[in-house]
């Protein structure tokens, strides 16, 4: 694992859980959720057992805690979905970082390591969805609900539309990604598409 390099706006408690959280993303998708324990977690962040779990109480919660570290969600709700009243802006960074973190290698080989454990240990994929899409969907949900109450834009069926946006960003660069095919051609109007995305969302539900 690469050295966690020190922040100088963390204490010390918080730069222990970020080391943590590093390790335990780089063992769960290195070696699988079921094959990795808190004792190499602890040993690879640099870090006692004691503290790992004073940090995070269980596995399943470390595990969650790692996909939203990686999903950054928390950020998206505090400094994108604040206002009702520009949609287009906002939906426009959103689609700025969500389309980069779609086809980021973490959130790739997270979302395969799922997927490869998904018959033997079904829960694992559970965790995910819930840390990850799930609470992005919430999110999305409760912004088309405010924006809906201002009446310049209805949407039908705002979880519906929230999941809509979302697979249509995905578009064909993650499903090439997701089949381990190369995406060259596709980097360069990779702004565009998402652009055009946007676009069309807002001018389908516009009143």
């Amino acid at each position: 694992m690469e050295s966690v390099t020190p922040n100088e706006n963390l204490t010390r408690s918080e730069q222990k859980r970020l080391q943590i959280l590093e390790a335990a993303m780089e063992l769960f998708c290195g070696q699988g959720f079921p094959n990795t324990s808190m004792d190499e977690v602890a040993k690879l962040a640099g870090v006692s057992k004691q503290t790992v779990y004073s940090h995070f109480g269980s596995k399943d919660e470390l595990f969650v805690a790692s996909i939203e570290s990686r999903c950054v969600v928390q950020r998206l709700a505090e400094d994108v979905f604040t206002d009702p009243s520009q949609p287009e802006i906002a939906l426009s960074c959103f689609a700025e970082y969500f389309g980069d973190l779609i086809v980021s290698p973490e959130a790739l080989k997270v979302f395969t390591t799922c997927v490869a454990q998904s018959e033997t240990h079904p829960g694992i994929s559970a965790l995910f969805f819930d840390a990850g899409p799930q609470h992005l969907l919430n999110l999305l949900t409760g912004y088309f609900e405010d924006v809906h109450k201002l009446g310049v834009y209805q949407f039908d069926d705002c979880r519906s539309c929230a999941v809509r946006l979302c697979l249509m960003m995905y578009g064909e660069m993650r499903l090439k990604l997701e089949l381990g095919l190369n995406v060259d051609d596709l980097v360069e109007g990779r702004a565009d598409y998402l652009t055009g995305c946007i676009t069309m969302f807002l001018k389908a539900y516009k009143v």
